[in-house]
């Protein structure tokens, strides 16, 4: 079967590599059949040095599969059943495991495509208990997109910042995957929603999704927009995966008591913080990391409902795999690229 590997940096191939063998114990076989680029497989081929990562790797740390063979004792998921694939390999037997704080696992062993091979192949064998049935209704882009594109905003927005119908927030970058999901997320409980895009030709795109605001960060400052549209009082909360580059201005328009959350570090992993800003202005700054499987779940009934959709920039095979990573470096792409397995 082809797998897709990273054999040293920014050096893809396609590589036949045996097909898995039956499935152990609590395992099943899957067929992958959509897999989700992310910053993640980004920073890979651009070869950022990760504790544990040996070469090669395969790529792919969100995807969907069908099942095509169950190992002993699986009783949660069918053969040719659609589902959506946790991205970290956790223990399972630990207590946040076993609270279904699945991000918090004590003994995870790594994010697949990142330090464990990924998911850009055509067949896996994985534990059962990884794997979030697809209801009817989500095919297999939509299954793909819930484990970090829709399932990291479900956890970011509502488990952790708290989001509340009426509030007001800023989603930075909205048109990266995250941010078209952030979007369409918050506005669909009620919030006014504001988000910053890199060019002119993504504006109206935000605004299809429901954005209330576009900034265009290239041609304005966001703090100033953003504290002009809210008459200097701020937003309540930020959604923030950008780093370095808008931390200061992201905390600035923050509300007295607003919530900073944040997922993401593509600018830079190290900034400074006004901590008189932060204490005096009562601020609280949230960290954010992957979901929770329920997260995911909750995010494929809401695809299924018809309450938000994937946004597709491009659909990409094996061949196309490094104009589709050069397509994202360089900031072009709206919504998400898939990689789609036949």
């Amino acid at each position: 079967m082809r797998s897709l590997q990273l054999i040293e940096d920014r050096k893809l191939e396609i590589v036949d590599v045996p097909e898995p063998e039956a499935p152990a114990a609590g395992e099943v076989t899957l067929r992958v059949k959509a897999v989700a680029l992310n910053h993640i497989d980004v920073w890979g081929w651009r070869g950022m040095a990760f504790a544990k990562r040996k070469m090669p790797l395969v790529i792919g740390a969100e995807a969907s599969g069908v099942v095509e063979a169950i190992g002993p004792g699986v009783a949660t998921v069918l053969p040719g059943q659609l589902v959506s694939i946790y991205g970290a390999r956790t223990c399972g037997l630990c207590r946040p495991c076993r609270e279904k704080r699945d991000n918090l696992c004590e003994n995870v062993s790594g994010v697949h495509g990142f330090h464990l091979d990924g998911f850009a192949q055509e067949k896996v064998n994985l534990p059962a208990r990884l794997l979030v049935p697809a209801p009817p209704g989500v095919d297999a882009v939509g299954a793909a997109l819930a484990p970090v594109t829709f399932g990291t905003v479900e956890h970011m927005l509502f488990d952790n910042a708290r989001l509340e119908p009426g509030e007001t927030i800023l989603v930075h970058a909205g048109g990266s995957g995250i941010g078209t999901a952030a979007i369409q997320l918050a506005k669909k409980i009620g919030c006014t929603v504001i988000t910053t895009v890199g060019s002119d030709d993504k504006t109206e795109k935000a605004r299809a999704l429901g954005a209330d605001h576009v900034i265009n960060y290239r041609s304005d400052r966001f703090e100033g927009v953003v504290r002009k549209l809210t008459k200097k009082k701020g937003v309540d909360v930020v959604f923030e995966h950008v780093g370095k580059d808008t931390w200061a201005g992201s905390m600035f328009v923050l509300k007295r008591g607003g919530r900073l959350v944040t997922c993401g570090s593509t600018s830079g992993v190290s900034t400074d913080i006004n901590l008189m800003m932060l204490f005096q202005q009562q601020l609280r700054l949230i960290g954010s990391f992957g979901c929770r499987m329920e997260n995911m779940a909750n995010a494929m009934q809401k695809m299924a409902r018809g309450l938000v959709h994937p946004v597709i920039d491009t659909q990409v095979g094996f061949s196309d795999i490094d104009k589709a990573l050069e397509r994202m470096e360089g900031r072009q792409v709206f919504g998400k690229i898939m990689l789609m397995i036949e």
